[in-house]
């Protein structure tokens, strides 16, 4: 297999993987608690502006979860779940440890991920392509040939 086609399959998976977890998180927040809770639930963590919060975050992990699946607007989404995790980590998660209850290895591994995209982009099999904002698989090197 061509090092572009594994980049594009290991990007297209990594997406899918990714974007099934944030949608659940997102239809969690929105619908199974409903936002009312998640905005009690986010005034009980002491998150700053909790209904603020709990909307952000239910919709940028709901859409933005959908649209990593189907590689739209890849890097806007990916950089937006980066920010919907960077404040989780910090207001609520950090203090708690690395593991255990609250502890923060979901939303660092989510966060971190969530950066990486927003930088490699959607690759090859992603709806960016389609409109040549595939990311890293339209790198070229100086000598003109993909990277």
């Amino acid at each position: 297999m061509n090092s572009s086609i594994a980049r594009s399959t290991a990007l297209l998976l990594a997406r899918i993987a990714l974007g099934v977890i944030f949608v659940a998180h997102g239809w969690q927040k929105v619908s199974t608690n409903g936002l009312d809770a998640t905005k009690a639930g986010f005034e009980a963590m002491d998150v700053p502006a909790p209904a603020l919060s709990a909307y952000f975050a239910a919709y940028v992990e709901l859409i933005g979860g959908a649209a990593l699946i189907i590689g739209a607007l890849v890097p806007l989404v990916g950089l937006l779940l980066f920010i919907d995790m960077a404040g989780a980590l910090v207001t609520v998660h950090l203090d708690k440890g690395l593991l255990g209850q609250g502890g923060y290895e979901l939303v660092l591994i989510l966060g971190a991920t969530s950066l990486l995209i927003a930088v490699l982009g959607s690759g090859k099999f992603g709806v960016d392509a389609l409109f040549g904002r595939g990311g890293v698989d339209a790198t070229k090197n100086k000598s003109g040939a993909l990277v």
